[in-house]
């Protein structure tokens, strides 16, 4: 099968030919139609977080179930599938909690990897999927099945960007309606938190971005009110924007250490501030312990926002039939794999929404 793969961080992805092991128990085996390009991808291509070289990213991907292995029921070969990184045993302390993101089992998957080069190397499987490639084998908790007739590209979303930017706002925040809610980054994930804030029924939903494009766009899934951080005093205008109060819950959806630091001088008394972008490690950032404490404010961390998959994918999908959550405006391109790179650049210029590579 084709792959695109990293050999050295922050270089072009090269074009190859790799073998992939037949799924095991409780894995399955899935020919991939359309992975979007995440901002987890480049940062992990250009080693902000370090991992094992070579490797395969991607993980934002829909498909098709090709074969299952022994003990797989939830999904047949044929099914029309989501394809998440979220791996999870449903008995441990996270999943008994509610949270299998915080999954602490160690699968079969994760100690050796499904991928090798023809000559027979290793090959990291990135994010637990590896999707930028023709096929994945995963644990069979990654998947969740889903209509014939939702568009590939759309549903590809749904594994990443939609259930981390809205389910930061309904699984980590469970945002109350009438909340006046700020929204740092209107990239893909900022989008859907911006969404998540309207479906919840927030009052004032105020996005921020360097970018009047994106603020327009934000605009469209249900923002209130942009602001442009290059051009406007963040804090006065989000003062002035709600009653002088400040904002109920703070959503920083980019891995910029300038966002994180401003986030927290924007919260109301009691407000929240949810951690959903992941700067390169060990960037810091800063706050004011007695602030916090003497206004009883919040800090939150939330990781692929806190999904139950088998419950938050119908229920976005749900949302997507009524026509209440956009999925195809948030496509801005579709690519080939050959032209991986391209996507990837285009990504990073901040022309798109969501570029997604298809087969």
């Amino acid at each position: 099968m084709k792959a695109a793969v990293c050999r050295e961080f922050g270089k072009p992805l090269i074009i190859e030919e790799l073998s992939l092991a037949k799924p095991g128990s409780g894995e399955l085996r899935i020919k991939i139609a359309a992975t979007a390009i995440c901002h987890s991808d480049i940062s992990f291509a250009e080693g902000a977080w370090g991992g094992p070289l070579p490797a395969v990213f991607g993980h934002e991907s829909a498909g098709i179930v090709e074969e299952v292995g022994a003990g797989v029921t939830l999904v047949k070969p044929g099914d029309h599938v989501v394809v998440t990184l979220i791996r999870s045993c449903g008995h441990c302390r996270g999943c008994s909690r509610g949270a299998p993101v915080m999954c602490d089992k160690v699968f079969p998957l994760d100690v050796k990897s499904p991928l090798t080069s023809k000559s027979g190397e290793s090959i990291a499987q990135s994010m637990r999927t590896g999707s930028f490639a023709e096929y994945v084998v995963v644990e069979s908790s990654q998947v969740v099945a889903i209509p014939d007739n939702i568009p590939f590209a759309s549903a590809s979303l749904l594994a990443c960007g939609v259930i981390t930017g809205f389910g930061a706002v309904t699984n980590t925040a469970k945002v109350e309606p009438g909340s006046h809610v700020v929204v740092i980054g209107a990239g893909g994930v900022g989008l859907n938190a911006v969404q998540g804030a309207r479906i919840s029924g927030a009052q004032t939903i105020i996005a921020i971005d360097l970018s009047d494009s994106k603020l327009e766009a934000a605009k469209q899934f249900g923002a209130t009110h942009g602001i442009n951080s290059s051009k406007e005093n963040i804090l006065d205008r989000v003062q002035s924007l709600t009653d002088g109060r400040g904002a109920d819950y703070v959503f920083v959806t980019v891995g910029a250490k300038q966002a994180f630091d401003q986030s927290y001088g924007l919260l109301a008394k009691s407000g929240t501030v949810v951690l959903v972008g992941l700067p390169a490690n060990g960037v810091m950032s800063e706050i004011s312990p007695t602030t916090m404490a003497v206004f009883s404010q919040n800090i939150l961390g939330s990781k692929m926002g806190s999904a139950r998959i088998q419950v938050d994918i119908p229920n976005l999908i749900s949302l997507y039939q009524q026509g209440r959550l956009k999925l195809d405006e948030l496509v801005t391109k579709t690519y080939p794999l050959e032209e991986i790179n391209e996507a990837i650049a285009s990504v990073k210029r901040g022309d798109a929404l969501r570029n997604v590579i298809v087969f």
